[in-house]
């Protein structure tokens, strides 16, 4: 049996040996193209807006940025599509673009019945309430008899009326399409409360708030109602593309959990440690195993950076935002970002 069970691991081996990865028909149309088209959401600071260059950064850009590194070793060969909530789903089974990065909630439903993959969480979530500090609301439960200002087809959308049901409370939606016109809906007195992600939720009062109101001037309400964790999406069908969006962000995390940050991945190629050694493609095997060149942790690293450096820059400490690591911190930390091993 011992024999046997050495003999199948030694042809597998060999199998793997000789082919590697195998492409599949939309990572072939990406090399192709020279570009991914990476479909993103309409303007939410900290996750995905366009700078006054017009170049579009946040948490989620840095996701496409990073696979783009992952598959061409540069991680501005992308083409940013922004597209509303009940837009993305179709732009991604229709093939208009090549994956999701924006904010999209992983739901058993959406994985199963939509035709999509979801890869691995990049920000875990929840849905909660943003008020204007003079309704003198202080929790959701006084919520009972509100306009609620929600955008369709989301997952948000259905959490609302369940939350309210729940506590046997009665709400008013104003159902509007496209972020800007539900925030402009929301600081125009024409609802009571804004509901989203509280992520979002903290950008529209740190960027979105207009004058002469304040940022002060709102309050997040306590209560977080669901669970949200946010992840890329991609079609069934090509298991390597997936598997590289996949462990784009799996080597974010690794990469930040053993300190090999955009400032250090140079000096780190000269580490003893074999997972470093392993993770930055020093020992050679895992870019193969994944159908990209060995340096592919190395080039999101230094172009884009680890997952903590997007965290900081674009909703963290170093941002607007200010947001806290909560449980987007690693595992050793006390968070959930938890990545397997690259090995």
């Amino acid at each position: 049996m011992h024999k046997a069970s050495m003999a199948a691991a030694a042809g597998l081996a060999a199998i793997f040996s000789s082919t590697g990865a195998m492409a599949g028909k939309d990572l072939d149309n990406i090399k192709a193209r020279g570009a991914l088209i990476c479909g993103i959401g309409q303007g939410t600071a900290g996750f995905m807006l366009q700078d006054s260059q017009g170049k579009w950064v946040g948490l989620d850009v840095d996701v496409c940025r990073a696979v783009s590194a992952t598959i061409f070793g540069d991680s501005e060969k992308v083409k940013y599509v922004p597209l509303s909530s009940q837009q993305r789903f179709t732009a991604l089974q229709s093939g208009e673009v090549d994956m999701l990065s924006n904010n999209t909630t992983e739901t058993l439903t959406r994985d199963t019945a939509l035709g999509l993959d979801f890869t691995a969480v990049t920000y875990y979530d929840g849905q909660g309430f943003l008020v204007n500090k003079k309704l003198g609301v202080k929790s959701a439960k006084e919520l009972n008899g509100a306009t609620v200002c929600v955008a369709p087809g989301t997952t948000t959308e259905l959490n609302l009326a369940d939350y309210f049901r729940a506590n046997k409370m009665t709400f008013k939606p104003v159902v509007i399409e496209k972020v800007e016109e539900v925030r402009a809906a929301f600081f125009s007195g024409r609802c009571d409360v804004y509901t989203n992600d509280a992520s979002s939720l903290y950008a529209t009062r740190a960027a979105n708030v207009p004058p002469p109101a304040k940022a002060e001037d709102f309050i997040v309400l306590p209560e977080i109602i669901s669970k949200e964790p946010l992840a890329p999406a991609v079609r069934h069908g090509d298991n390597q593309f997936a598997d590289i969006v996949r462990w784009t962000q799996y080597a974010m995390i690794e990469a930040e959990e053993y300190g090999i940050s955009s400032k250090t991945v140079d000096e780190m190629l000269k580490s003893d440690n074999p997972a470093i050694k392993r993770i930055l493609g020093v020992t050679p095997g895992m870019g193969k195993a994944l159908g990209v060149d060995e340096k592919w942790v190395y080039n999101i690293v230094k172009q884009v950076g680890n997952y903590g450096e997007s965290f900081d820059r674009n909703v963290g400490k170093d941002s607007l935002l200010k947001i806290d690591r909560g449980l987007n911190n690693l595992w050793t930390k006390g968070g959930l970002q938890y990545a397997p091993p690259i090995r």
